[in-house]
C-alpha cells in the first residue's frame, strides 16, 4: 500500500534512520495522516466519518507493531524533534508472528468486525497472486506528513530501502504493491516493474510491482 513518491529532490531534510521502539507511535501519526483516504482504508473499514479516525489509527498499529513484533525496519525521517516521513518493510523469509501479534490481530478483527476482515483478507488474496518466489523485502507503506510534500522525502526514503536490499546478499529486489493507477508511471520510474494487476472489487484495484536489485534506475 503505497501514496505517491516524491520526485523532487530532497532539501534540508535529515538522514533516513531506523527508529527505536519508543518512535513508533510517531510513524503510526505519520502514517494515518498520509493513508487518511486511501483506497485499502476505506475499503477495509468503510467511509470517512463517525468513529473512522479511530479505527483508522487501529489498523495501521496493527500493520506497524507487526514489523516491531517481528524485529522488521521501521525507517523514518525527522525534521527536528518531529517525524515527517516514514517507511516500513518486511524482510527476507518467512518468519513465525510472536503470540503478542496473534492476541493485536484478533482484538483488531473484534472491533472492526467480521465483514472489515473479509475485506482485508479478499485485498491480501489478491495480491499473494502476484507474490515474487525469490528472497526480497517488501516496501508495506511508506508515507510524508501533508505539511513536507514536495521536499523529496519518500525519494529519500525509497532510496534508503532499495540501499538496504543492495546490501543484504540474500535479497534480489524490493516488491511493493499500490491502489492508485497513478502510482504506477512514478514507480516505474524508480526502476519498478508490474507484476500483476488484479481487481479486488468494483472500488478497489490493485497492482503488484518489483525493483531488482539491478534495476537501470541505479545508474540514473
Amino acid at each position: 500500500m503505497i501514496r505517491n513518491p516524491d520526485q523532487t529532490e530532497s532539501r534540508g531534510a535529515s538522514p533516513v534512520s531506523r527508529l527505536s521502539e519508543a518512535q513508533v507511535s510517531h510513524a503510526v501519526d505519520v502514517l494515518c495522516e498520509a493513508f487518511y483516504d486511501y483506497p485499502v482504508m476505506r475499503n477495509v473499514i468503510g467511509s470517512v466519518g463517525g468513529d473512522y479516525d479511530r479505527r483508522l489509527h487501529m489498523l495501521i498499529n496493527f500493520f506497524v507493531m507487526a514489523r516491531v513484533w517481528r524485529g522488521e525496519p521501521i525507517l523514518g525521517v525527522s525534521n527536528g524533534s518531529d517525524l515527517v516521513a516514514t517507511a516500513i518493510l518486511t524482510l527476507p523469509g518467512k518468519r513465525q508472528p510472536p503470540a503478542e501479534l496473534a492476541r493485536l490481530r484478533e482484538a483488531v478483527w473484534r472491533e472492526l468486525g467480521q465483514s472489515a476482515r473479509l475485506r482485508y483478507e479478499t485485498f491480501g488474496e489478491a495480491t499473494r497472486k502476484f507474490e515474487i518466489s525469490q528472497p526480497h523485502y517488501h516496501l508495506n507503506m511508506i508515507g510524508v506528513r501533508h505539511s513536507h510534500h514536495g521536499k523529496g522525502l519518500a525519494r529519500q526514503l525509497l532510496d534508503a530501502v532499495h540501499a538496504i536490499s543492495h546490501r543484504d546478499p540474500v535479497s534480489l529486489g524490493v516488491t511493493l504493491t499500490t491502489e492508485d493507477f497513478r502510482n504506477v508511471s512514478l514507480y516505474r520510474h524508480f526502476g519498478y516493474q508490474v507484476v500483476g494487476h488484479a481487481r479486488v472489487d468494483a472500488q478497489l484495484e490493485t497492482w503488484n510491482l518489483f525493483r531488482a536489485n539491478n534495476s537501470s534506475a541505479d545508474n540514473g
